[in-house]
């Protein structure tokens, strides 16, 4: 019998409460992975946006739109090579209200140059630019109704209401892919042009915001106040930022949420530390007479030392393994599909980062070791005498 064999033969000895320790493991390295899951995926569309490509709008608001003659000016800026831009539409399906999707009014010739990480088939690209109500979708926003090319689709929208008589009917010319996970895979972009003949008067030739793509990522500062400082004595003044500050505006305001979640999701495992070591404590208690014995016959303080460590390692890593093995089925493969389909503006690339799983199982190994240094220190310092007298 060797030393590790004897330390996995006293997990067993108590089999229901190390099973219930084990599980207690695998749900917190579960939860943990779940919560920094979340926060990595609210944060990865800022994290790999494009350096390159700059969004310029109203300065005092993003709800607030810019004249469309803007964009001829921000193209003549010296180092941007394509230009292009959007207005929130607000859209959603009238018998499915509930489900949010983005849908976007671009400009049909640019916006899938400045977009480039958004992938059309050439062929389904001419269709939608030749039909003045066309529509592109992303794959997951396809899948999620069921919508396939040549599809008529009717739309709602809370800031561009239709009249009765003249709903937004468009026709779905081409499913876009992703190649970058920046890119929300259920977006719906149809015509500028189309929205804006049917526009009132107020909100005739008005944009939401002109994205640009830029020679130079390295000099992205240096363009977005080159950009500003055009209009500066215009009656609308402007604010550009590269993508990735754009995005991360959006997100300050759930700065203090996602460190309280990162903040919860070590407390978990902290708890998890605890569970093993009080596990490790009361089994500790129970065998002292047989500690006791064994020193009796030879064994050092070393040995005992190692024997607590080793059980208590052991069922850490045991937690995590089955913690990790439960993660993708239920993380990925499930909720992870649903938030791609349901929330992919906020959530576009729902995946365990292979970061964060050794994280965990470093955090978790580390816990084990910890949470057993007192009772394996206790036991190590027993006597012989006292713990032989120890009564059971």
């Amino acid at each position: 019998m060797t030393l590790a064999g004897l330390a996995v033969r006293n997990l067993l000895r108590n089999r229901f409460r190390t099973i219930l320790t084990i599980l207690g493991v695998a749900i917190a390295v579960l939860a943990f992975l779940s919560i920094r899951t979340v926060v990595q995926a609210w944060t990865v569309a800022a994290e790999v946006a494009p350096k390159d490509r700059l969004v310029t709008r109203h300065k005092v608001t993003f709800v607030m739109t810019l004249p469309k003659r803007y964009v001829e000016q921000v193209r003549r800026v010296e180092g941007v090579k394509a230009v292009t831009f959007c207005n929130w539409f607000g859209g959603r399906v009238p018998t499915r209200e509930k489900e949010f999707f983005s849908t976007l009014a671009c400009d049909r010739d640019t916006a899938f140059t400045v977009y480039s990480d958004m992938v059309v088939s050439p062929e389904q690209l001419e269709a939608y630019k030749q039909d003045r109500s066309g529509a592109v979708i992303g794959d997951t926003l396809a899948k999620k109704f069921g919508w396939k090319v040549g599809d008529r689709i009717t739309l709602e929208s809370g800031i561009y209401p239709a009249a009765p008589d003249q709903p937004w009917v468009l026709t779905v010319r081409g499913i876009y892919t992703a190649t970058s996970k920046a890119v929300d895979r259920s977006t719906l972009l149809f015509h500028w042009d189309y929205l804006n003949e049917r526009s009132t008067a107020a909100g005739k030739d008005q944009v939401g915001w002109i994205i640009s793509r830029v020679n130079d990522p390295r000099r992205a500062a240096e363009y977005t106040k080159q950009i500003d400082r055009i209009f500066e004595t215009q009656e609308i003044e402007t604010l550009s930022q590269d993508e990735r500050s754009f995005n991360a505006s959006f997100m300050a305001g759930f700065s203090a949420v996602l460190r309280a979640l990162d903040l919860v999701s070590l407390v978990i495992l902290l708890i998890m530390g605890l569970v093993i070591g009080n596990t490790i404590a009361m089994g500790v208690r129970e065998r002292t007479h047989e500690y006791g014995a064994l020193r009796a016959i030879g064994f050092r303080p070393s040995h005992l030392f190692g024997f607590i460590v080793g059980e208590s390692v052991v069922t850490g890593l045991l937690g995590s393994l089955l913690g990790a093995a439960a993660a993708y089925p239920l993380i990925e493969r499930g909720m992870g599909r649903w938030l791609e389909e349901n929330m992919g503006a906020y959530f576009p690339f729902f995946r365990i980062d292979p970061r964060s799983m050794v994280l965990a199982f470093a955090l978790v190994l580390l816990l084990s070791v910890l949470s057993s240094l007192i009772p394996a220190i206790s036991a190590a310092r027993l006597k012989v005498v006292d713990a032989l007298r120890r009564v059971q």
